[in-house]
Parts: C-alpha cells; structure tokens; sequence
C-alpha cells in the first residue's frame, strides 16, 4: 500500500472513529443521566476528549492527524499540503463521519441513519463555531512549531473545554457536523443548520491560520542570533546592576 493511500485510510478511520466517539458517547450518557443535560455534557465532553488524543497518538504519525476538513485546509494554506491532496483529505473525512454515524447507531439499536431534529443556529452559535474552531486551529498550529510531541494532549483538551464554554458545544468540524445532521439524538444538528455552522468554521479556522502562522512563525536565523544577543545583553546588565 502507498504511503498516500496509508494516509487517506488513517484520515477516514480516524474520523470515522471521532464521530463514533462523539455520537456513541452522546447516546449512552443521554440515557445514563436520566434527563441531567449537564450530567450527560459532561460524560460526552469527556469521551471526546480521552478519544481525540488516543486517535491522534496513534493516527497522527501516519496522516497528521486531521480529521477535520478545517485543519486540512489550514495545512493547504500554510503550504503543508496540496491542493489535490487537501481535497482527498475532506473527501475520506467527509465519508468517514457518515460511517462513524453508522457505526454508533448499530452500537446502540438506532437507526441507520435519522435527520436531527436538534436546532442549533443563530448569530450567538455561529460565532461561537468561529471562535471554537479558531481556537482548536491556533493552539493546534502553535504547539506544533513549540511542543509538536504535545499537540494530541493540547488538542484533546482544547476540545474538552470547548464543550463547556461554547454555546454550540464546540463541534468545529465540518465533517463531524454534517454527520450529526444525520444522528437525531444528543450530539445532533437540524440539516438546516448546518451550512451555518460550516461557514462560521470555516472562517475561524482561516483566520486562525492566518494570524497564528504569523504569531507563531520560525525566526529566521539573523533575528534568531539577534534575539540571543539581546538576551546576553540584557543578563549581563542585570548582572552588573546586581554587583
């Protein structure tokens, strides 16, 4: 097998099984917690969470680890992928989240597969998307040019925390959103309300990509040596003070 196609089959595998995790998840703590809304946020959020950094150690060497439509076309952008790859990338994710529907309904007895009925939308949602995927991209780009081995843990934890201080829950993932279009249960998404969703993450995930390659960009070695330089400087006269 190709190293594309490896990485094509961990792209679709890989959010196959996120939306597994997020709709399986939100199936049995609906019904666990016996109409405590925070209760079963709380078991999902934390599902999530635990299952995105497993998906992301384990996948995440062989296709990067997106698994997200806006992340593959922030790596566009920044010149990490191209175009035709980008387009391969949303494609499997596109088909892995309808699978991964598929897979948690048969886990759990619902039907293949059901419109939601669950409206999300409005001004307070959508910018609530733009801020939850800008902010899953930009830790997501800073951390890999800082710390890359402790992307999987910051990105599992952004996630997590997004659950609770969003209004939408943090869905930023278009292709876990077009999936929950077809789950009528806890994690769903009205298919009306979708194309907003789609747009306010869009938007947030290239905004993020702009300012963040910016933000969080290499120096190059002529400032890198200048910036060493001050910093000896600046020790040095703090030294002398200090005597």
């Amino acid at each position: 097998m190709s190293t594309r196609a490896r990485r094509l089959v961990a792209e679709g595998l890989g959010t196959a099984l996120l939306v597994a995790i997020v709709v399986g998840s939100g199936i049995r703590a609906e019904r666990l917690a016996a109409g405590d809304t925070a209760l079963a946020l709380l078991a999902n959020s934390l599902a999530t969470g635990a299952g995105l950094v497993a998906l992301l150690v384990s996948l995440g060497p062989v296709s990067g680890g997106h698994f997200n439509p806006v992340v593959s076309l922030s790596a566009l952008v920044q010149g990490t992928l191209s175009p035709r790859d980008a387009l391969r990338y949303v494609a499997v994710q596109l088909a892995g989240g309808v699978c991964g529907v598929l897979a948690a309904h048969a886990m759990f007895g619902e039907p293949a597969l059901a419109w939601s009925g669950q409206a999300r939308t409005g001004a307070s949602m959508w910018w609530s998307e733009c801020v939850a995927t800008f902010g899953l991209v930009g830790v997501g780009i800073g951390t890999l040019r800082s710390r890359p081995q402790l992307v999987p843990f910051v990105v599992g934890g952004y996630i997590t925390a997004g659950y609770w201080f969003t209004s939408s829950t943090s869905f930023a993932n278009p292709a876990l959103t077009i999936a929950c279009a077809l789950t009528n249960t806890f994690t769903g998404i009205r298919p009306v309300d979708v194309p907003g969703f789609v747009l306010a993450q869009l938007g947030g995930g290239l905004a993020a990509t702009l300012v963040f390659h910016w933000l969080c960009r290499k120096p190059a070695a002529a400032d890198s040596a200048a910036t060493a330089a001050s910093t000896r400087r600046s020790w040095q006269t703090g030294a002398t003070s200090a005597d």
